[in-house]
């Protein structure tokens, strides 16, 4: 069983929070999870970030695997990219 620190989303339609958590690789995004490391509210400027630095660091020792955006929100150098589907179909028709 592997487990992997990532983003569960929380939080209204296109007002997005995360709560970092650590899960079963298997399970959904917004399923279950075994630990709750942290949160993180990328509606804020400058985003708000809690993370428990204990508790990722045994989850880290446990052998969990860190995703990509949470390694980046840990370095700081996470970018949030709003969701925009109208503008997307824009360009597919230009």
């Amino acid at each position: 069983m592997s487990v992997s620190i990532r983003l569960a989303k929380i939080g209204k339609k296109f007002r997005p929070t995360y709560k970092v958590v650590a899960s079963v690789t298997r399970d959904k995004r917004t399923g279950r999870y075994l630990d709750v490391i942290g949160s993180f509210n990328p509606n804020v400027t400058p985003f708000d970030i809690k993370i428990d630095m204990s508790k990722f660091d045994d989850w880290k020792k446990k052998g969990a695997i860190v995703s990509e955006a949470v390694q980046k929100i840990i370095e700081g150098t996470y970018t949030f990219k709003v969701y925009n589907p109208k503008a997307e179909k824009a360009k597919k028709t230009e």
